[in-house]
């Protein structure tokens, strides 16, 4: 579900679930594996791990998707079948993720190779940096317009990168942007040529990696410490957090749109669309 690919002190790690990356529970427990111990072995002494020896030590991360397709989100046609206790899990181990994300000690940068609605926008925002491909793809949090209201952790980092009023806009009308648009927000840094999109993030992350190593880590956590801080009010306030969740996904609002979604695309499989 996770390819990795080594680009000297960079590693990419390749989302790898067609047809589209949807976020099933599996898939977000292995990426924040990947992340996790791309984090333990930063910090080993070169020499120490058990892993063959790399040529220059791992320093920067590079998340990425298909051609075409970062991530659709959520795995909503699975997930909708299964029950409270295993969205609660679900919902867990994507907050799990997040922090995994925004607490790594080495700079992540999203290569958004295409569509990237709603999980996939969140992946994006917990990065360093976006590097979007351009094209006729769409970026965004639509999670209004699937019936559920966005979580408190994933509104604070819109309003982190594009400001309060328009994280408002955004978050509230569930608004989808194209490559140029989500730039113009401050949504993703660059946008660069669909076939250019890895290279470039591997670009930004080695430019990254480059620098003084102790200086740009302590400079990161201290500009990532409001980032860090949404979920350093231990488990209770996440536990709140995705009871409330559960109680929306499992509301007959939310229910009834995700299914009348699930319809819709499996009417335009069956067409062809």
């Amino acid at each position: 579900m996770i390819e990795i690919v080594e680009h000297g002190a960079v590693r990419e790690l390749r989302l790898a679930r067609p047809p589209a990356n949807a976020l099933s529970p599996e898939l977000i427990v292995a990426l924040a594996k990947a992340v996790g111990a791309a984090a333990e072995e930063a910090e080993q002494a070169p020499g120490l791990s058990e892993r063959p020896p790399r040529p220059e030590r791992l320093a920067a991360l590079v998340l990425s998707g298909a051609p075409g397709m970062f991530s659709a989100g959520l795995d909503v046609p699975y997930l909708l079948t299964r029950d409270r206790g295993g969205i609660r899990d679900m919902w867990h181990e994507l907050y799990s993720l997040m922090r995994g994300l925004a607490s790594s000690p080495l700079p992540l940068v999203a290569a958004i190779t295409g569509h990237s609605p709603a999980g996939g926008a969140v992946l994006a925002l917990y990065c360093d940096v976006r590097v979007m491909a351009a094209g006729d793809f769409r970026i965004g949090l639509n999670e209004v317009r699937v019936g559920l209201p966005m979580p408190p952790v994933i509104l604070a980092a819109m309003r982190r990168l594009v400001g309060p009023r328009l994280a408002e806009r955004l978050c509230v009308s569930g608004a989808l942007l194209t490559a140029a648009e989500a730039e113009r927000a401050g949504l993703v840094d660059e946008v660069v040529p669909a076939e250019q999109v890895v290279e470039r993030a591997v670009a930004v992350a080695a430019e990254l990696a480059a620098l003084p190593r102790a200086a740009m880590a302590e400079t990161r956590r201290m500009a990532r410490a409001d980032l860090v801080a949404l979920f350093e009010s231990g488990m209770h306030q996440a536990d709140t957090e995705v009871e409330g969740l559960l109680d929306s996904w499992f509301g007959d609002e939310a229910q009834d749109t995700m299914r009348a979604l699930v319809e819709r695309l499996a009417k335009r499989r069956a067409g062809g669309g």
